[in-house]
Protein backbone atom coordinates (compact mmCIF):
# COMPACT_ATOMS: atom_id res chain seq x y z
CA UNK A 1 0.00 0.00 0.00
CA UNK A 2 1.66 3.25 -0.78
CA UNK A 3 0.78 6.01 1.31
CA UNK A 4 0.95 9.73 0.40
CA UNK A 5 3.96 11.85 1.85
CA UNK A 6 3.80 14.56 -0.57
CA UNK A 7 7.01 16.07 -1.60
CA UNK A 8 9.34 14.24 0.52
CA UNK A 9 8.44 10.85 -1.54
CA UNK A 10 10.24 12.51 -4.74
CA UNK A 11 13.11 13.41 -2.58
CA UNK A 12 13.66 10.03 -1.55
CA UNK A 13 12.88 8.26 -5.17
CA UNK A 14 15.44 11.43 -6.54
CA UNK A 15 18.47 10.37 -4.00
CA UNK A 16 17.73 6.71 -5.39
CA UNK A 17 18.27 7.81 -8.51
CA UNK A 18 21.24 9.89 -8.03
CA UNK A 19 23.10 6.49 -6.10
CA UNK A 20 22.14 4.37 -9.50
CA UNK A 21 23.46 6.83 -11.76
CA UNK A 22 26.81 7.51 -9.35
CA UNK A 23 27.21 3.70 -9.27
CA UNK A 24 26.48 3.25 -13.04
CA UNK A 25 29.14 5.84 -13.71
CA UNK A 26 31.58 4.58 -11.48
CA UNK A 27 30.88 0.70 -13.25
CA UNK A 28 31.66 2.51 -16.59
CA UNK A 29 34.23 3.94 -15.54
CA UNK A 30 36.36 0.94 -14.28
CA UNK A 31 35.42 -0.67 -17.82
CA UNK A 32 37.18 2.02 -19.77
CA UNK A 33 39.79 1.97 -16.89
CA UNK A 34 39.88 -1.30 -17.35
CA UNK A 35 39.98 -1.50 -21.19
CA UNK A 36 43.10 0.75 -21.63
CA UNK A 37 45.10 -1.50 -18.97
CA UNK A 38 44.41 -4.53 -20.30
CA UNK A 39 45.68 -2.70 -24.16
CA UNK A 40 48.82 -1.43 -22.37
CA UNK A 41 49.64 -4.62 -20.96
CA UNK A 42 49.01 -6.74 -24.52
CA UNK A 43 51.35 -4.54 -26.19
CA UNK A 44 53.87 -4.05 -23.53
CA UNK A 45 53.67 -0.60 -23.76
CA UNK A 46 55.78 1.60 -21.66
CA UNK A 47 53.24 3.33 -19.40
CA UNK A 48 51.71 3.72 -15.39
CA UNK A 49 47.95 3.42 -15.31
CA UNK A 50 46.71 6.13 -11.96
CA UNK A 51 43.30 5.67 -10.89
CA UNK A 52 41.73 8.25 -8.74
CA UNK A 53 39.05 9.11 -6.60
CA UNK A 54 38.29 12.23 -7.47
CA UNK A 55 38.09 13.96 -10.84
CA UNK A 56 40.71 14.09 -13.45
CA UNK A 57 38.68 15.70 -16.08
CA UNK A 58 40.40 19.00 -16.38
CA UNK A 59 44.03 19.31 -16.67
CA UNK A 60 43.41 21.64 -13.46
CA UNK A 61 41.67 18.66 -11.43
CA UNK A 62 44.58 15.91 -12.65
CA UNK A 63 47.21 18.04 -12.12
CA UNK A 64 46.02 18.16 -8.13
CA UNK A 65 45.60 14.69 -8.10
CA UNK A 66 49.44 14.26 -8.73
CA UNK A 67 50.82 17.37 -7.07
CA UNK A 68 52.08 18.20 -10.90
CA UNK A 69 51.92 21.54 -12.82
CA UNK A 70 50.19 22.07 -15.99
CA UNK A 71 53.19 21.18 -18.24
CA UNK A 72 53.61 17.78 -17.36
CA UNK A 73 49.76 17.18 -18.72
CA UNK A 74 49.33 16.60 -22.47
CA UNK A 75 45.57 16.88 -23.81
CA UNK A 76 44.08 14.82 -26.30
CA UNK A 77 41.95 16.78 -28.74
CA UNK A 78 39.55 15.27 -30.82
CA UNK A 79 38.48 16.15 -33.93
CA UNK A 80 36.36 14.83 -36.62
CA UNK A 81 36.32 15.23 -40.71
CA UNK A 82 33.66 15.55 -42.95
CA UNK A 83 34.20 11.12 -43.90
CA UNK A 84 34.13 10.72 -40.13
CA UNK A 85 37.26 10.05 -39.13
CA UNK A 86 38.86 10.66 -35.57
CA UNK A 87 41.86 12.95 -35.63
CA UNK A 88 43.54 13.03 -32.21
CA UNK A 89 45.67 16.45 -31.61
CA UNK A 90 48.23 15.93 -28.86
CA UNK A 91 49.40 19.40 -27.38
CA UNK A 92 50.66 19.96 -23.77
CA UNK A 93 48.54 20.84 -20.86
CA UNK A 94 49.12 24.50 -21.00
CA UNK A 95 48.57 25.16 -24.62
CA UNK A 96 45.54 25.21 -27.28
CA UNK A 97 45.35 23.62 -30.10
CA UNK A 98 45.09 25.42 -33.35
CA UNK A 99 42.43 23.84 -35.61
CA UNK A 100 44.08 25.26 -39.38
CA UNK A 101 47.20 23.97 -37.95
CA UNK A 102 45.79 20.25 -37.28
CA UNK A 103 43.84 20.13 -40.74
CA UNK A 104 46.83 21.48 -42.77
CA UNK A 105 49.05 18.59 -40.79
CA UNK A 106 45.98 15.75 -40.71
CA UNK A 107 45.40 16.57 -44.60
CA UNK A 108 41.81 15.23 -44.20
CA UNK A 109 40.14 18.64 -45.32
CA UNK A 110 38.14 20.86 -42.69
CA UNK A 111 37.44 19.19 -38.98
CA UNK A 112 35.44 19.98 -36.37
CA UNK A 113 35.43 19.48 -32.17
CA UNK A 114 34.37 15.96 -32.17
CA UNK A 115 31.51 16.37 -29.53
CA UNK A 116 31.77 13.81 -25.96
CA UNK A 117 28.92 11.81 -27.58
CA UNK A 118 31.44 11.53 -31.15
CA UNK A 119 34.56 11.15 -28.95
CA UNK A 120 32.77 8.13 -26.94
CA UNK A 121 31.70 6.58 -30.09
CA UNK A 122 34.73 6.85 -32.31
CA UNK A 123 37.85 5.94 -29.40
CA UNK A 124 35.59 3.93 -26.99
CA UNK A 125 35.96 6.36 -24.06
CA UNK A 126 34.50 8.90 -22.43
CA UNK A 127 35.83 12.78 -23.11
CA UNK A 128 37.93 13.91 -20.25
CA UNK A 129 39.67 10.46 -19.88
CA UNK A 130 40.61 9.82 -23.80
CA UNK A 131 43.62 8.80 -23.97
CA UNK A 132 46.30 9.38 -26.57
CA UNK A 133 46.57 5.63 -27.72
CA UNK A 134 44.42 2.43 -28.11
CA UNK A 135 41.94 2.83 -30.66
CA UNK A 136 42.17 3.29 -34.91
CA UNK A 137 42.53 7.73 -35.60
CA UNK A 138 45.16 9.91 -36.78
CA UNK A 139 47.28 11.00 -34.60
CA UNK A 140 49.04 14.23 -34.73
CA UNK A 141 51.90 15.23 -31.29
CA UNK A 142 53.04 18.63 -31.12
CA UNK A 143 56.41 19.43 -30.52
CA UNK A 144 56.56 20.81 -27.57
CA UNK A 145 55.01 17.29 -25.87
CA UNK A 146 58.92 16.31 -26.34
CA UNK A 147 60.19 18.70 -23.16
CA UNK A 148 59.19 16.36 -20.61
CA UNK A 149 60.80 13.39 -19.76
CA UNK A 150 57.53 11.99 -18.90
CA UNK A 151 53.79 13.70 -19.33
CA UNK A 152 50.80 12.30 -17.68
CA UNK A 153 47.81 11.72 -19.96
CA UNK A 154 43.95 10.65 -19.92
CA UNK A 155 43.86 7.16 -18.50
CA UNK A 156 40.45 5.67 -19.61
CA UNK A 157 37.98 7.64 -17.64
CA UNK A 158 37.69 10.91 -15.97
CA UNK A 159 39.35 9.66 -12.79
CA UNK A 160 42.29 7.82 -14.61
CA UNK A 161 45.65 9.07 -15.85
CA UNK A 162 48.48 7.40 -17.61
CA UNK A 163 52.13 7.84 -17.09
CA UNK A 164 54.31 8.33 -20.35
CA UNK A 165 57.67 8.93 -21.77
CA UNK A 166 56.29 10.83 -24.89
CA UNK A 167 58.86 9.39 -27.20
CA UNK A 168 57.02 5.78 -26.33
CA UNK A 169 53.77 7.37 -26.70
CA UNK A 170 54.57 8.06 -29.96
CA UNK A 171 56.18 5.12 -30.60
CA UNK A 172 52.62 3.09 -29.77
CA UNK A 173 49.98 5.85 -31.44
CA UNK A 174 52.39 6.16 -34.64
CA UNK A 175 51.55 10.40 -34.24
CA UNK A 176 53.01 12.25 -36.49
CA UNK A 177 55.10 15.39 -35.36
CA UNK A 178 53.91 18.67 -36.42
CA UNK A 179 53.57 22.60 -34.88
CA UNK A 180 49.68 22.22 -33.51
CA UNK A 181 49.55 24.73 -31.22
CA UNK A 182 48.19 28.19 -30.81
Amino acid sequence: MIVHVGVNVYVIVGVYVDALRITHQRTMNTLYEAKLADHIRARNIQAEQLIFQQSTHSVAEAALAVNATLEDFVKSICFISKTDRIVVAIVKGEDRADRTKVQDAAGLGKLSIASPAEMLAHTGYPAGGTPPFGFEATFLMDERVLERATVYAGGGSEQALIRIAPDELQRVNGALMAVLRK
